[in-house]
């Protein structure tokens, strides 16, 4: 870039441009969501058939490509910011420069270099010491060269025309190169001449968010970073001391960063996770589509002394080898970014409120905390911890129990304020016997759920302190347990289900209100029965060996009915086993439902 264009040029056109291109984003942000959530919404709930299926669909088509142009918007208005940012630093060393050589009479040509006058005579000479023209460097040894030449001329000004031709040149290749690395970052974001966006979108979405990101270095230095280990208050306070363009260049370039933090505004949260799911459910698919698929001759017999055995056969096993974990985990995570996808698109149906996705991340065996109902404007918050297996692919069983729960929550209360949240926040026991007896799952789960639990303090806008209800089946009640036994659970009511053990030994441990810990055992549950004859390390030891669960009457939690009750029309089904606490129109659900609204002289104890 040379000395004129420099000069004149104006970053604060490019950051006018910015904030065009992120009104834009916004504008289909809130234009998808009124698709999704207005539209949609009320055409689930009154129509249905065929041409409701036909409409929805293309009505999902035109809200995916105004998230589409919410993302490549979004990253065009940061990558012109943070060119501006770049040519803004280089432009002013350069004015500066310009304004010194002004000051001290000396000459900038054209091309940067300087001209500088003929200087006083020295040591008895009649003749000035004469003036000339200098060129800028930045190589370092080209500098120390002419800086030589300039501490022996007699000329003072030869040195002071040096530094300013130096300071010019520095400043002319810094504005080349921050053009050099912007111009192909920007030309990259453009879209197909299409209105389909396809996975291959989304993943060229995603690699000009690595692109734009590597490009903006400086320019999110200049920001303030997020708090490290932050406290969920700390996130906050962070997040309103950015300006919205701070704001737009964290959430275009660092979704997975916004969407993780405990204490943001759900609606922030929800928008960062959004992102992040799209763009990785593309990158699986096509990840898994470009992959050998299982052969389809997956088993065969063999005899083994006289008796036929079934065997992978050789083929399977070879494939198995090469690509079977990856398979299974791309299968896995993809089967459960679309449960929460189906719960996306239930909003409508029978009154269901929207989905807030607060947290995602398909790593390991995934993450997720999927609300029903916004938890920011909500008085009344269940919080539910799935137990052992839990994992992202088996995602959608679990937001499923929330929703109905959800649903019988207006059946307690008709129109309650409610937000029901599924909250797979740990690495939940994946084997029933090899995994789930050992407690450092729930230990190493327990600070993520205090925060989240913090979070939903710091970032509720609605009237008066919400009401919060802690929910765990299974596995999940061990870590709630552990939770309250090593700090503050910052809840208002306990539900324990199918509980083998909590770490504590008694309903007062658990850091709510005395009287606030329920519990249900079903009929038939096994879970319950292994806790106390001392399965694992979950449960409290009391001494004399004896294995100490919420379901037994010395822990103290208020025991729920699980059984079916009444007769006609408004009558209740019973719940067996380890998995029917949440199945529809259960006692044991009617029951967790009145805690959750707080209708507790409502809630029926076994007979």
């Amino acid at each position: 870039m040379d000395l004129a264009t420099l000069k004149q040029l104006k970053p604060s056109e490019f950051e006018e441009a910015a904030d065009g291109y992120r009104a834009t984003s916004d504008m289909a942000s809130a234009a998808k969501d009124h698709l999704d959530n207005v539209v949609a919404a009320g055409m689930r709930k009154s129509l249905k058939g065929q041409a409701l299926e036909a409409a929805l669909g293309e009505l999902k088509n035109l809200s995916a490509d105004f998230h589409y142009a919410q993302i490549e918007c979004g990253l065009v208005s940061t990558a012109l910011n943070g060119f501006a940012h770049d040519i803004d630093a280089a432009r002013k060393k350069l004015l500066s420069a310009l304004d010194d050589a002004q000051a001290q009479k000396l000459t900038v040509n054209a091309d940067g270099s300087v001209t500088y006058p003929d200087g006083p005579a020295k040591d008895g000479s009649e003749s000035p010491a004469k003036g000339g023209t200098v060129s800028g460097a930045t190589d370092p040894a080209v500098q120390g060269i002419a800086r030589q030449s300039a501490h022996f001329d007699p000329n003072p000004h030869h040195a002071e025309a040096l530094d300013i031709a130096d300071r010019i040149t520095a400043a002319l290749k810094e504005a080349t190169e921050a053009d050099d690395k912007w111009a192909p970052k920007i030309r990259a974001l453009k879209a197909d001449d299409d209105l389909t966006v396809s996975n291959q979108d989304l993943k060229d979405a995603q690699s000009d968010m690595a692109g734009v990101r590597d490009a903006a270095k400086n320019y999110l230095d200049s920001m303030a970073a997020p708090p490290h280990d932050g406290s969920p208050q700390q996130n906050a306070d962070w997040w309103k001391g950015l300006t919205p363009e701070e704001r737009e260049a964290y959430l275009s370039l660092h979704p997975d960063v916004v969407g993780r933090l405990d204490g943001l505004p759900s609606e922030t949260r929800d928008e960062a996770n959004r992102i992040v799911l799209d763009e990785k459910q593309a990158e699986y698919q096509l990840r898994i589509d470009s992959m050998p698929k299982p052969p389809v001759n997956e088993w065969t017999w063999i005899s083994a002394g006289g008796w036929a055995s079934k065997v992978h056969t050789d083929e399977w096993m070879e494939w198995d080898k090469k690509y079977g974990d990856e398979y299974r985990h791309l299968q896995s995570s993809l089967k459960g970014m679309n449960a929460i996808r189906t719960r996306f698109d239930q909003t409508g149906e029978g009154g269901l409120p929207e989905a807030y996705l607060l947290a995602f991340s398909p790593e390991g065996h995934g993450r997720a905390v999927v609300a029903t109902g916004n938890p920011d404007t909500a008085q009344n918050q269940a919080v539910y911890v799935p137990g052992t297996t839990s994992n992202l692919g088996k995602i959608g069983g679990d937001i499923d129990r929330m929703t109905e729960l959800w649903r019988q929550t207006q059946q307690a209360t008709p129109n309650a304020s409610v937000s029901t949240i599924t909250w797979l926040g740990y690495d939940a026991p994946q084997d029933i016997v090899k995994d789930s007896p050992f407690e450092h799952y729930a230990y190493d789960g327990a600070p993520a759920y205090r925060q989240f639990m913090d979070g939903l303090d710091v970032s509720h806008s609605g009237a008066g302190e919400p009401h919060r209800t802690a929910i765990g089946h299974s596995y999940g009640t061990t870590l709630i347990g552990a939770a309250a036994q090593t700090g503050h659970l910052n809840a208002d009511d306990v539900i324990f289900a199918g509980s083998p053990g909590v770490k504590v030994g008694s309903a007062e441990e658990m850091d709510v209100p005395k009287g606030h810990v329920w519990n249900e055992e079903a009929d038939g549950d096994p879970v319950p029965d292994i806790g106390r004859w001392g399965h694992g390390g979950s449960q409290w030891k009391l001494g004399g060996g004896t294995f100490i669960i919420p379901s037994d009457d010395i822990f103290g939690a208020h025991q729920m009915n699980t059984d079916a009750e009444g007769s006609g029309a408004s009558a209740t089904t019973g719940a067996e086993g380890h998995s029917q606490y949440w199945n529809k129109g259960s006692t044991a659900l009617k029951n967790q439902a009145l805690v959750v609204v707080g209708e507790y002289g409502d809630v029926t104890a076994p007979q």
